[in-house]
């Protein structure tokens, strides 16, 4: 019997995903929230919200005891856990079935076996399922690791048999580099999952991604749904995916879904899993298991794009007790999907994480278009968890078509007041490579400075003074106060500004405007343009060499953030005074890199540091970063404590030169 009642232990966009469907089907749905997401969409769009705890996880998305609590007092019957946090944890399904209450996942004991790499390649080994090559013994000490990885043969892989999302993973080239990357994936390991123990793969040369999504039930009924590429990474993270996939032949396609189908079948599971493989471009042919995800996964969309179902609600309908209602010869694949993630983060900074206030929104939904989303005009976005903001998928009758109508979609996404990294998407997915289908998964690593690398647009820099030219206008000052130049009996002067853009260049931005009303457009030195632009609704129209285009303009503070021909730019006005200060401020200063909280401050005021001594550790969506001194010198400016907040760029301390310091100042040995 189908439940009225399920709870989502979870948030952000996969929250909201999941009411979607519950509605869809009649389902009353929960929604749990911390501190941090009491004003978050999937709290505002479920039925009914329950409070579980602080903003941080381990108290509240991650409580066991809480989230059943919450289920307990609202009458839900099951749970669905999204992915992330406690989707993938035993004692969690466990403590659900103890309880009563339906877990929306697989059984335990799936669980347990897959979330263990290494019993979870014995296991499919068993079952006949072809398998990277390397050694899987458990509890293998460090020199059983480097004698092991001479017979497996170089280059070589080391993963944690715990956890995922790259972590702790390890490519070493050769027996030289062994020792320290062992050390090295131990600490990590154990860190971020409690559990050190490793194992070694065969590095599978131009490797591809590839997973296949299998769906079965609790009567013996299992099926696949054919599979999504997933090689486009960045330091082991998915970036883009797509379904199906370019390099398989339809041989192969048969083959590898079996093959998911048998690892499914050897654990007993149920529910929606998606098992991964490791496919050589040089071979593709040949495939190997790397590793079962048991639960949804983030790209799941592009896969009901091409076969038409609702993952989860099928997820529901097996939870619920119900047999699948199709075979493996009643699925068909329809066209292409392709899904790119959309991150609070800086590309131009080596992809630190953002934060902000969303000032302006606007989000694509055009024909075969959809958006995954956890964003509302005014929300916060904080820092406190997981980057991913929205998820944007395209689908088309072929690969061209998909690709072209995703990067159209992400040209129309518009997130003013927060970095983001659509900028980046759209150059990845125009990459020559990716349009070709020559993916592997050290692709992007390869070409990280042509995909980063860029400016703002010209186009920018004139809706940037356009803006505040019409702006002063609008606002009826006096002739010499509005901003236009004007001067009594002479040629109006240009109206002068310097603004920095997100790339950490400082650009002179010149408007004149005549007598008669005709603008030119002067940036650093280069040759004046001709413009004009108008304002209408909330466009502002902005015309440059006789080209015209819209710009969606919000500002924050001295911040303006302008979206114009698919694109977004934050430009700082910095003052003139401030400009010159700027230039002539010494290298020692320590700026955050990103908006976060203080987690360690390692110095005090007016102490002697060398150059690249640890000053302050920032955290901010599960990424610590260390800011060591960037010369030798005194430490100044100074006023941190464990636990503050900071934005980027704020100004946490500066390091003197020596030859600034004070005869009393103490150094670093008498502290």
């Amino acid at each position: 019997m189908m439940f009225d009642t399920v709870l989502i232990a979870n948030r952000g966009e996969i929250a909201c995903r999941v009411i979607k469907t519950l509605r869809a089907m009649g389902i009353r749905s929960v929604a749990v929230y911390s501190d941090a997401d009491a004003h978050a969409k999937h709290v505002r769009e479920a039925d009914i919200a329950v409070r579980i705890g602080p903003a941080a996880a381990r108290d509240s998305y991650l409580s066991i005891d809480n989230v059943i609590a919450a289920a307990k007092a609202t009458g839900a019957q099951a749970i669905h856990p999204g992915y992330g946090f406690l989707s993938e944890n035993v004692d969690f399904a466990r403590a659900l079935d103890k309880e009563g209450i339906v877990f929306i996942g697989p059984p335990a004991s799936a669980v347990e076996v897959m979330g263990d790499k290494i019993r979870a390649k014995n296991a499919v080994g068993r079952a006949g399922v072809p398998v990277v090559p390397g050694r899987t013994d458990p509890g293998m000490t460090d020199d059983d690791l480097i004698a092991n990885a001479a017979e497996i043969g170089y280059p070589v892989l080391i993963k944690p048999s715990a956890g995922g999302g790259g972590k702790g993973m390890h490519l070493v080239e050769s027996e030289a580099g062994l020792a320290s990357a062992i050390v090295t994936a131990r600490r990590e390991a154990a860190t971020s999952f409690g559990d050190d123990t490793l194992f070694l793969e065969r590095f599978v040369s131009n490797p591809r991604h590839i997973e296949v999504q299998v769906l079965a039930d609790a009567h013996g009924h299992t099926i696949h749904l054919g599979e999504r590429e997933c090689s486009l990474q960045r330091r082991h993270q998915k970036i883009i995916e797509e379904a199906p996939s370019a390099l398989l032949d339809q041989a192969t396609r048969d083959r590898i879904g079996k093959a998911a189908v048998d690892t499914a079948a050897a654990v007993n599971y149920a529910g929606a899993g998606t098992v991964e493989f490791i496919v050589s471009a040089d071979a593709p042919d040949e495939f190997f298991f790397m590793e079962m995800n048991t639960r949804l996964q983030v790209e799941h969309p592009v896969t009901e794009m091409v076969t038409g179902l609702d993952l989860v609600e099928q997820q529901l309908r097996v939870a619920a007790g119900e047999p699948l209602s199709m075979t493996q010869d009643d699925l068909v694949l329809n066209g292409h999907a392709v899904e790119a993630r959309v991150y609070a983060e800086n590309p131009a900074r080596d992809f630190l994480p953002t934060g902000g206030r969303v000032l302006k929104l606007r989000e694509p939904d055009g024909v075969d278009v959809r958006v995954d989303s956890s964003l509302l005009p005014d929300a916060e976005v904080g820092t406190t968890y997981d980057p991913m903001l929205a998820k944007v998928v395209a689908w088309g009758e072929d690969r061209a078509a998909a690709l072209s109508r995703l990067d159209r979609a992400l040209g129309e996404t518009v997130v003013l007041g927060v970095t983001t990294n659509l900028r980046f998407l759209r150059a990845l997915i125009n990459h020559p490579d990716v349009r070709a289908g020559k993916l592997d998964t050290g692709l992007v690593g390869r070409e990280i400075e042509s995909l980063t690398a860029g400016t703002a647009p010209t186009a920018a820099y004139a809706a940037f003074a356009l803006h505040h030219y019409l702006s002063g206008a609008r606002h009826g000052l006096a002739p010499w106060d509005d901003g236009s130049g004007w001067r009594a009996g002479r040629p109006n002067a240009p109206v002068h500004w310097t603004v920095q853009n997100a790339f950490g260049e400082t650009i002179d931005v010149r408007l004149r405007v005549t007598r008669d009303a005709r603008m030119t457009l002067t940036i650093n030195d280069n040759e004046p343009l001709p413009v004009d632009g108008f304002r209408a609704h909330d466009h502002l129209h902005v015309t440059t060499d006789g080209v015209s285009r819209r710009a969606l303009i919000a500002d924050d503070g001295d911040t303006t953030w302008i979206h114009i021909d698919g694109a977004t730019a934050a430009l700082r006005d910095v003052p003139l005074e401030r400009a010159a200060a700027d230039d002539a401020v010494t290298d020692g200063e320590v700026r955050s890199p990103m908006p976060g909280t203080v987690l360690a401050v390692h110095v005090e005021q007016q102490q002697s540091v060398a150059k690249a001594t640890p000053l302050v550790v920032v955290e901010a969506m599960k990424m610590e970063h260390v800011l060591v001194a960037p010369i030798d010198g005194v430490t100044s400016d100074f006023a941190l404590k464990v636990g503050q907040l900071v934005a980027v760029d704020q100004l946490l301390l500066t390091i003197h030169p020596d030859e600034a310091a004070t005869d009393d100042t103490p150094t670093a040995k008498e502290k």
